[in-house]
């Protein structure tokens, strides 16, 4: 089952991660993709308070996971693990900690701009 997991987060944390930066982009999720870009902010800064910053329930799941499997030294993100395992390389958790979160601004920048000139267009 833990190995069947271990693909699950992968596919789902994944996902998350594509349809928080580009869901905006299409209408039909629009407001979802703000409200996911939301929920992650308060999961980051808020949650983040008793549990660290940057804190994600997936990560953590995802860690626990893993760990029953064998894994050690996970990173802190799941961001690094992601970008390590995409590139093979080890990227400063410093360098991706500062771009997940410009990434993460600018796609709030742009959902809350294509949310707001949809709510114009209707009246």
């Amino acid at each position: 089952m833990d190995r069947f997991l271990d693909k699950f987060f992968f596919v789902f944390h994944s996902s998350f991660i594509a349809f928080l930066l580009l869901g905006w982009a299409w209408r039909k999720t629009r407001r979802a993709n703000l409200a996911v870009i939301l929920l992650t902010a308060f999961s980051w800064f808020i949650l983040g308070i008793w549990y660290g910053y940057g804190y994600c329930p997936s990560t953590d799941w995802h860690w626990r996971v893993r760990a029953r499997l064998g894994y050690q030294d996970l990173p802190d993100s799941y961001t690094k693990f992601l970008v390590d395992s995409l590139t093979g390389l080890n990227v400063s958790q410093g360098l991706v900690d500062v771009l997940t979160l410009v990434l993460l601004l600018l796609a709030f920048g742009a959902s809350l701009y294509s949310n707001l000139r949809r709510g114009r267009e209707k009246a």
